[in-house]
């Protein structure tokens, strides 16, 4: 079901909140930390649950996880844990929840030795700019596969190539908008 406009959109796109997340959100390049360390969390918690569900809690998780505020999150202690445990409105996934410390940890490591996550990102990137996938849709990649290897050997959990790959479609430094899709330059087809 396309919105009003009728205007062509990937197919996994349906749904008002898929629909408002493709059209004004996904996939659009970004170095805005804010938005790349929201969406790493994000992503973490999605591994194995569908897109639909993480972003229909999307403002329960800004509120559980102080507005998505890394250095608050890496300062995460068990009583912490133990109260987003208890809360129904976000994914309550022990693992997850302590892997979200955890991986916060490793973002402001990331951070503070390249000085950005998103000059962290660039730096597998010998462009310096979006991958376009001009091939049959795939879940991994080469760039996908190097950065999860690089960010689980930096200690950050469910990280694995599949939600890395995932991330990068997200944050737009892969551009996997189906050809047709209103998104896509059409310079890429």
């Amino acid at each position: 079901m396309r919105p009003a406009d009728d205007r062509p959109r990937c197919s996994w796109a349906r749904g008002s909140l898929l629909i408002r997340y493709h059209d004004e959100e996904w996939g659009r390049p970004t170095r805005d930390e804010k938005l790349l360390y929201e969406m790493l969390l994000l992503e973490a918690f999605q591994a194995g649950l569908s897109w639909q569900v993480i972003l229909s809690k999307r403002e329960n998780f800004r509120r559980a996880f102080d507005g998505f505020d890394a250095h608050q999150i890496a300062a995460y202690g068990q009583d912490k844990i133990d109260a987003l445990m208890k809360d129904a409105g976000i994914v309550r996934c022990r693992r997850k929840i302590e892997a979200a410390v955890c991986n916060a940890r490793v973002y402001l490591a990331v951070c503070g030795e390249f000085g950005s996550f998103a000059d962290y990102l660039y730096s597998f990137v010998p462009s310096g700019q979006p991958v376009v996938n001009r091939g049959a849709p795939v879940t991994t990649s080469p760039l996908s596969d190097d950065i999860s290897k690089d960010l689980r050997k930096r200690g950050m959990k469910y990280m694995g190539s599949v939600t890395v790959y995932s991330y990068l479609q997200a944050i737009g430094l892969v551009n996997d908008h189906e050809p047709g899709c209103f998104r896509r330059c059409p310079a890429e087809g």
